[in-house]
């Protein structure tokens, strides 16, 4: 059973999740009625976090799950919070200035690239191998 690798899939979704309530919030608050996607640049900042988000989602979780089952539930929970760790320095980063999301983008980049070249690395070994 990959049970770490699910909590962390499930706190990835909630940390989407949260950022999605954080929109919503934000659009009440500068009053950007939907479906709108522009007018504070502070709502636009968030907005885009919660977009890249999701923009990065259908990257990270096959990504995550593939290194799980063949690499390591441990290994792949650890970097799954990692990228988690990212989105949320991204968020900070971005909401101060978007010049600023860099550090988070990129840790979290990186996570995602471990895990996707870790389950690739893995599954081409075993090809060899004749697994």
């Amino acid at each position: 059973m990959l049970i770490y690798t699910a909590l962390v899939t499930l706190a990835a979704l909630f940390v989407y999740l949260w950022f999605a309530v954080l929109v919503g919030k934000a659009r009440i608050q500068y009053k950007i009625a939907a479906p709108a996607v522009t007018g504070d640049p502070a709502f636009e900042r968030l907005y885009r976090v919660q977009m890249n988000t999701l923009e990065w989602l259908p990257i990270f979780l096959p990504s995550l799950w593939l290194f799980a089952y063949f690499v390591s539930d441990a290994g792949a929970a650890l970097l799954g919070l990692v990228w988690i760790g990212g989105r949320i320095a991204y968020k900070q980063g971005y909401e101060a200035a978007a010049e600023k999301r860099s550090l988070g983008f990129g840790i979290q980049g990186l996570a995602v690239a471990v895990l996707a070249l870790g389950a690739l690395i893995d599954i081409l070994a075993r090809l060899v191998m004749g697994h």
